[in-house]
């Protein structure tokens, strides 16, 4: 860009001077073809005139006046008496020379102003345009934090300037189009953004204006070179102190909806938990009451009475459990303690865990191929994760397959490595998801077709394992066929050598 402002600069030197010869050139030839005519001295001084008034809208008024300092030592010399001397006669000849520099003055003058107003109405078209160009980049961008980030670049390129650089002053960011952001720079841009001064010369040639909204500072911008007009600037800064309060008014509403939608997901687990808790508690009571009054109750009905009472603390147990682990990530306490384990030493204690969920089953732990390249499967030597954590995961799956597939099914887990991450997986053969409920199964409380066939489920496990594997850096996702089964892969972070620091 400053090479090709140098270029220009050469090139409007070049066109000066050529205008100064080509204005010398004309003074000389139109004296010539005059003399050679024998014109007398009010065609000499008109056609002296025209050439005085060309100048003028051509190359302003400094080639003006020395076109007619040339033209008046030509009329003078060819056309006022006496001939071919520099001396006037008499009055009439000194009256004739004054009015002629007296009309060279004024129509030069003119000229000059109506040469100065033309351009400055294509100046003021130019700037318009660029502001309807900047404009209409900006309601292109439906994303407002994007927009704020790609400001800079887009006033530089539509201005043309060589680097712009935007201070917001609620995120205190800094957005530039060049790498030239020096601490100085931060530091006036910043200052001017909460100072008194509207403008101000920045280093490095950089000149800024305070962005304000009403009487509230949302920022500034600088650029550099100075070549934006005061209405320019003002406009420019107008526009971009409107899309920063729109970036502004988006975020704060979009804060306003999580803590509306946070509200909410409260409400609905303070619902969901009081309904959930509930009816174990009313089969655990209706049990212990007949127990206790029931008279002439055979052994039979009394165990009947003591299974039902076990059976639903255990499931209130663990409704109390997913209570817990839900306010836990919530809460953002959920910490990483990353050992080192063998992925199949995992997978073994996970299905010990959950025997009792899994004893109608038919549990199988895939082996992976020895022969497969290390890189890829070499289960062998331990990795680094948090057994703790992702054993949670592992459970929450594997009571979710007992819970939702018929006893006998088929329930396999297996565990790899693929490039930089350690992927774990578990499959059934039961009837599958829904396919209108799969994409909505990790939401919060959400509970599909099959969850109020079953009647079981507070719509949070799934939940609470991607929570649990987005604190480890991982992920998870679901795929099924109904009638043949449902697998899900969920990984994290492949971490062979013990890390610097826990994560957390």
């Amino acid at each position: 860009m400053i090479s090709l402002m140098k270029i220009m600069d050469g090139l409007s030197e070049s066109r000066g001077i050529i205008h100064w010869f080509v204005g010398t050139a004309l003074t000389a030839l139109i004296t010539i073809a005059l003399v050679w005519m024998g014109a007398n001295s009010t065609a000499a001084g008109m056609a002296f005139l025209v050439l005085v008034v060309w100048s003028s809208t051509q190359a302003g008024m400094g080639l003006a006046l020395y076109i007619a300092i040339l033209c008046a030592l030509s009329f003078d010399y060819f056309f006022l008496l006496p001939y071919h001397t520099l001396r006037l006669a008499g009055s009439q000849e000194w009256v004739a020379m004054l009015s002629y520099v007296v009309c060279c003055l004024v129509v030069g003058r003119v000229a000059e102003m109506a040469r100065r107003q033309t351009r400055q109405a294509e100046q003021r078209r130019e700037d318009v345009e660029r502001l309807y160009s900047l404009s209409q980049e900006m309601m292109l961008h439906e994303d407002a934090e994007a927009l704020t980030s790609e400001l800079p670049r887009l006033i530089s390129h539509i201005f043309a300037l060589d680097a712009v650089v935007l201070y917001v002053t609620d995120k205190d960011q800094f957005y530039s189009s060049t790498s030239e952001l020096t601490i100085s720079i931060q530091a006036s841009l910043r200052a001017m953004a909460h100072g008194p001064n509207p403008t101000l010369n920045l280093p490095g040639e950089f000149t800024a204006v305070a962005l304000m909204l009403g009487m509230r500072p949302v920022g500034a911008l600088g650029w550099r070179p100075d070549k934006l007009s005061r209405e320019v600037t003002s406009a420019v800064s107008a526009q971009v102190a409107i899309a920063l309060a729109r970036s502004i008014a988006i975020e704060a509403n979009a804060r306003m909806e999580a803590a509306r939608e946070g509200e909410r997901l409260h409400t609905a687990l303070i619902d969901s938990l009081t309904h959930e808790l509930r009816t174990p508690l009313t089969s655990i009571r209706a049990a212990a009451t007949t127990l206790l009054e029931a008279k002439g109750l055979d052994e039979a009905g009394r165990l009947d009475l003591a299974a039902i009472v076990d059976e639903e603390a255990s499931r209130l147990d663990s409704l109390i459990g997913e209570a817990v682990e839900m306010a836990e990530i919530n809460a953002n306490v959920v910490h990483i303690h990353l050992v080192p384990q063998h992925p199949r030493a995992l997978l073994d204690l996970a299905v010990e865990e959950s025997r009792k969920s899994l004893a109608a089953h038919r549990v199988t732990i895939a082996e992976e191929d020895p022969d497969k390249p290390h890189s890829l499967n070499n289960l062998n030597e331990p990795v680094w994760f948090d057994p703790h954590l992702l054993g949670r995961v592992l459970r929450h799956l594997l009571e979710n397959a007992a819970k939702y597939t018929p006893p006998g099914s088929r329930i396999t887990l297996s565990s790899r490595r693929a490039g930089d991450r350690l992927e774990f997986c578990v499959e059934d053969n039961g009837p599958g998801i829904d396919a209108v409920d799969l994409p909505l199964i990790f939401e919060k409380f959400y509970r599909g077709k099959r969850s109020a066939i079953v009647g079981k489920g507070s719509g949070m496990g799934l939940a609470i394992t991607r929570a649990i594997l987005a604190a480890h850096g991982g992920a998870i996702e679901a795929s099924s066929i109904p009638g043949k089964g449902t697998s899900f892969k969920f990984w994290v972070p492949l971490v062979d050598k013990e890390p610097a620091n826990e994560r957390r």
